[in-house]
């Protein structure tokens, strides 16, 4: 498959489908950090800056796939919601004549959820209206990237279209299941507060060491605590809470009495020394008095940490490091840039699961 891409940040969609096989035609992207990560990576490929620019002749016109991440802030609840009034929001309607010029089979873009209600549902309904009006079938449907495999809860709203019809791009978003009126039936039974039999669900516990599913009304093991590691570095666990559920004693100053008081400290991935030092009361972590920054009771000083930059890479599926590239005249690239273009990227995995579904789905219809 021979994709192009837009508004490209620092590529997720080249590190999810490279594994695919596929080849990317051209990258457009303005910021300049972003462009640097693109430059370090990929020297080969064609970048453009402005997209709208590239030109219906570039390229040859064998073009599968153009995917695009045109920027959100416009449709964000967070931000002013100028929507397709704003510049920004009306870059997701230049994608859209960017396809008209390019023809690709395909279309992937990605925005977040507040798209859905902007300026009152009319702002998408005018990108997917052009899409029909292009000749494309479309499906859309908000992912969460956590189902995906990756540590963080991050929906965001992804349209795949298919020029001619729309069972393609259904096809790719929606199991079969989803596409029928008829639900399947519930597994097992249970017990309601009455005591009459009703059909059953059940949990999916999944975490480090192991994945299991449990009945509804079973403790997961991932809210037990765990005390050192048996044969094979199985954690071994007690019936016992959590001790994330509470934390080593420590000390807050008290700015009215000027003094230290015992209270508790967050407590980040610890198990405790030994088991020792667990104070009873409530972590801070679940209290919005009393800011814990406090010292733990061996006088090392506790404080709320940020994440790392390789950490956030991590969190959104890329490689550690992707992003630590040559950059301007620093000799460390400066975790700021970072940071923000990681958090403006897509979720690897959500792309590369799409990915490979166009990919099964493109090859059923081509035989």
């Amino acid at each position: 498959m021979i994709y192009g891409s837009v508004c490209s940040g620092i590529e997720a969609a080249t590190v999810a489908w490279e594994p695919l096989g596929w080849e990317p035609q051209f990258y457009s992207e303005i910021e300049e950090f972003p462009r640097c990560v693109l430059q370090h990576h990929y020297p080969g490929v064609p970048l453009h800056d402005d997209f709208t620019t590239i030109g219906a002749d570039q390229y040859g016109s064998n073009l599968d796939v153009l995917i695009a991440g045109t920027p959100c802030q416009s449709f964000s609840v967070a931000g002013l919601r100028g929507g397709m009034d704003d510049e920004r929001g009306n870059l997701a309607l230049g994608f859209l004549k960017l396809a008209q010029r390019k023809k690709p089979r395909w279309i992937v873009w990605e925005n977040v959820p507040g798209v859905l209600s902007s300026g009152r549902g009319r702002d998408f309904g005018s990108f997917i209206g052009g899409l029909a009006e292009l000749g494309y079938g479309f499906a859309y449907s908000v992912i969460n990237a956590q189902y995906a495999g990756v540590a963080q809860r991050r929906r965001r709203v992804f349209v795949v279209g298919y020029f001619g019809a729309w069972q393609p791009a259904a096809a790719v978003l929606f199991d079969e299941t989803c596409l029928r009126w008829d639900s399947p039936p519930s597994r097992g039974e249970r017990s309601d507060a009455t005591g009459e039999s009703v059909p059953s669900s059940s949990v999916y516990e999944c975490h480090g060491q192991d994945s299991r599913v449990k009945n509804v009304g079973d403790v997961c093991t991932t809210v037990t605590a765990k005390y050192g590691t048996g044969g094979g570095n199985v954690p071994i666990v007690v019936p016992d809470v959590s001790k994330t559920l509470s934390c080593p004693k420590g000390f807050r100053l008290d700015y009215e009495t000027e003094t230290f008081i015992p209270t508790v400290a967050v407590q980040t991935g610890m198990t405790g020394a030994n088991g020792k030092n667990w104070s009873e009361e409530v972590s801070h972590t679940l209290d919005t008095a009393n800011p814990p920054v406090v010292n733990q009771s061996y006088g090392e000083d506790l404080r709320v940490r940020r994440l790392t930059p390789m950490e956030c890479e991590r969190l959104q599926g890329f490689p550690d490091d992707y992003t630590k590239v040559p950059y301007m005249h620093y000799k460390e690239t400066p975790d700021t840039p970072r940071y923000k273009a990681i958090g403006n990227s897509f979720a690897v995995p959500v792309v590369r699961d799409i990915g490979r579904r166009i990919d099964v789905v493109d090859r059923i219809i081509n035989g």
